[in-house]
């Protein structure tokens, strides 16, 4: 299928670049990132060797009418002044926050502009959720903490009370996109770990309660605390919440393991093991590990993706498979890179 990528410059667009490079079915035809508009792509993404002496299209060059599929992977607010330049059937996986929440209040209040409407939300993990996506030919591709705190969620929402649920995550500097920050040149980020977007103020928030309540029927709440860490990309979500009945450890993994048995993509570990970043950076995986705190009656989840990889490139070429009625992991990659 004759594929485009817009908004490739960043480090969600090379990512999509890369794993479609080896797709079986899919065919990158056009690349467009309109600010380098004329940049060879390897100018930007020097690694990405198969496209030598391409260039990225702006805008108004792309032969939208051609196109079957398109990845979006520009800033939000940005997508919904796009989408409409494409044919009817195009199908499409919008990587921005543009389309994923059904709220237009909560829109306004955690992004600018005007709510554009909402998509298929695209976490195929939410049961249920992939026969939607496998009907939709517009899908939101979910952010990258959301995917983390979701999955992490999921499989507890019947043993703790939905309404006192905390989360502190850390993610890699890629997470914040390819942005010229004082704040995250390496010299300002190494050695060094801070919280930003502090105070329940980070726009993922409303996405994670909203994908929870529509799963389980109840009020969702959400306490949400973002690190910035020194490392480039990865995320690992530490989620606790009050427990609604009594469970030990073992009854928590079990819970875990069941939910997840048939995921080909979510790792819930032996519990001797921890999730770890590092093993999945390259991958579509999943890792989580749970106990309960008994001294305070809580129950502890962590969650490990690479939030370039399930928390955007990865996780919105899983969506494309589903849409077109291909092998959901075609293309894919369940190994990290490891060390």
């Amino acid at each position: 299928m004759k594929t485009a990528v817009i908004g490739a410059s960043g480090y969600a667009g090379g990512e999509l670049i890369r794993l479609l490079s080896t797709h079986p079915h899919l065919q990158v035809t056009q690349v467009s990132a309109h600010s380098n508009a004329g940049e060879l792509i390897t100018s930007i993404h020097p690694h990405l060797t198969t496209h030598n002496g391409e260039r990225f299209l702006s805008f108004d060059s792309l032969k939208y009418e051609e196109i079957e599929i398109a990845f979006i992977a520009l800033p939000h607010g940005q997508s919904a002044g796009v989408v409409e330049k494409f044919a009817k059937n195009t199908k499409i996986v919008d990587l921005g926050a543009d389309f994923r929440l059904t709220d237009a209040a909560q829109w306004s209040r955690y992004y600018d502009g005007i709510h554009a409407g909402a998509w298929t939300y695209g976490l195929p993990e939410i049961p249920g959720n992939r026969t939607k996506i496998s009907e939709s030919s517009k899908v939101a591709n979910p952010g990258c903490y959301a995917t983390s705190i979701i999955t992490g969620v999921l499989p507890a929402l019947d043993v703790i009370d939905s309404s006192d649920i905390v989360v502190v995550a850390a993610s890699g500097t890629t997470g914040a996109g390819r942005n010229a920050k004082i704040s995250l040149i390496a010299s300002e980020v190494m050695g060094s770990l801070t919280s930003y977007k502090f105070g329940g103020v980070h726009q993922h928030t409303p996405e994670v309660e909203q994908a929870l309540s529509q799963a389980s029927g109840k009020e969702v709440k959400i306490s949400f605390t973002p690190i910035l860490a020194p490392m480039p990309r990865g995320i690992l979500s530490t989620i606790t919440a009050r427990l609604s009945e009594e469970i030990n450890t073992e009854k928590a993994h079990f819970i875990f393991s069941e939910f997840y048995k048939n995921e080909f993509f979510v790792d819930v570990l032996p519990t001797s093991q921890m999730p770890k970043t590092g093993s999945l950076t390259g991958s579509n995986k999943i890792q989580m590990q749970v106990a309960v705190d008994e001294h305070t009656n809580r129950l502890v989840i962590s969650v490990a993706i690479d939030n370039l990889g399930k928390g955007a490139a990865s996780q919105a070429i899983q969506n494309a498979n589903l849409m077109c009625g291909f092998h959901e992991g075609a293309g894919l990659s369940t190994d990290g890179l490891g060390v």
